[in-house]
């Protein structure tokens, strides 16, 4: 069997496509993984065939773009932006690396190119979702900026919402696009793009267990989920040895990771350093880009670059980040408290979910300053409510055994008979 994986966006996106790709060529499958150049390391690094999608210097200009990180704005930006970068030329990579009878793809949810591909040539199809935010219910409604999702919301009103979303933001943002292609290759256009046309009609795979987000009445019928993956390059790479000194030199410190694409967490990284001061704790502050850190730290403060989390995540006393589902489950897995700062996309739905776990507090970005920050890691770090539940789910965290049922799931489609969507043609 050939698989063919799309990864898209930052590191937490990219890592748990990386690794269920690692775990099926172990099972004797060959993998290839079309991605940005900037993962292209991280893709060889487990012996995968790499891909080039777009080039390193679009992917840090999209990382700097003003707008990423806005709650309304950034999703636009990714979505416009993404769909230019990628849309047909992951569509060319299918067409010449697609192995009729032999091949399955894999796509997370900003590849539209994989099922437009699927529509034209009938080819196996999983739609993956790292998160539940993009599976929409008007049951128990993933939470999001700048519409009401709450549960005292009537379910009508929360259908108009995603109808205003779909009519007048989504399809007018990505249709003229996605639907010259498809035109292009004898289809006809799609509209509801995100609620009608999405979904692989095959597998839609869930990388979170049920307990994250059990599955809800109106999701696709086809939905399956097989938990956190919890992959993180730490099979390919050892704990640098300035953080091992850093770690063995005191107490646990509080690590505050604002998600590894960050480029404007000045106020983030000045909150943290304050808080660390004020409550006389050691904190490592996690960023690729220091132009973000405070020239000056409070001792026991110290910056780092980049750190698997399950290697250094279970030596930590509090996590402190963005809500991204990726830090979300290995902060999970090694069973720390929770402070999140929500800003965009997935974030909120996230967070809220970890609160509703008992793991987190939750501070929105505006209320993120020292003495908050400080105020909430006193409670979430005397609480035994708090840690009797992150031991709790942390014993529920396998990533093994959900690699494992991923690619039983992933053969599976393989051995299916294929079926025609006649409609889509």
């Amino acid at each position: 069997m050939r698989l063919l994986m799309t990864a898209l966006g930052s590191y937490g996106d990219v890592h748990p496509i990386v690794g269920l790709g690692a775990a099926m060529r172990a099972r004797g499958h060959q993998v290839t993984v079309l991605t940005n150049p900037h993962f292209q390391s991280v893709v060889e690094g487990v012996g995968l065939d790499f891909l080039p999608l777009s080039t390193a210097e679009e992917y840090d200009e999209l990382a700097h773009h003003k707008d990423l990180w806005h709650p309304m704005r950034g999703p636009m930006t990714v979505l416009k932006m993404g769909m230019s970068q990628t849309l047909r030329p992951i569509y060319e990579l299918l067409e010449e690396h697609y192995r009729p009878g032999e091949t399955v793809l894999a796509a997370p949810c900003l590849d539209l190119a994989s099922r437009v591909f699927q529509d034209k040539h009938n080819a196996p199809l999983a739609s993956i979702h790292l998160a539940p935010v993009a599976l929409r219910s008007f049951y128990e409604s993933s939470q999001m900026f700048g519409m009401l999702m709450g549960d005292g919301v009537p379910r009508w009103l929360r259908q108009a919402q995603y109808w205003a979303a779909d009519k007048f933001v989504i399809d007018p943002l990505i249709g003229p696009e996605l639907n010259e292609l498809r035109v292009e290759q004898g289809l006809s256009p799609v509209s509801g793009i995100m609620r009608d046309w999405f979904f692989s009609p095959q597998l839609v795979l869930g990388l979170f267990p049920d307990w994250f987000a059990a599955v809800q009445p109106d999701w696709p019928p086809n939905t399956q989920l097989a938990g956190f993956p919890l992959w993180d390059q730490s099979s390919t790479m050892e704990m640098p040895r300035d953080v091992s000194e850093y770690l063995d030199a005191g107490e646990p410190p509080i690590v505050f990771a604002p998600g590894s694409a960050m480029t404007s967490g000045e106020d983030f990284f000045a909150a943290a350093a304050e808080a660390c001061r004020q409550l006389g704790r050691r904190g490592m502050l996690l960023t690729r880009y220091t132009n973000q850190l405070p020239k000056q730290l409070p001792p026991g403060v110290q910056h780092f670059d980049f750190v698997p989390f399950s290697q250094l995540l279970p030596r930590a006393a509090a996590l402190v980040h963005h809500g991204g589902i990726g830090t979300s489950a290995q902060g999970l897995a090694a069973g720390v408290p929770h402070l999140v700062m929500p800003m965009a996309y997935d974030q909120l739905d996230n967070a809220t979910r970890l609160q509703r776990l008992g793991v987190a507090a939750v501070l929105r970005r505006s209320k993120f300053q020292g003495p908050r920050v400080a105020q909430a890691l006193e409670q979430l770090l005397a609480s035994q409510e708090t840690r009797k539940n992150c031991q709790r789910w942390a014993s529920q965290t396998d990533g093994e055994a959900t690699l494992t049922t991923s690619c039983e799931m992933l053969e599976g489609l393989f051995m299916e008979p294929p079926r025609r969507q006649g409609r889509q043609e």
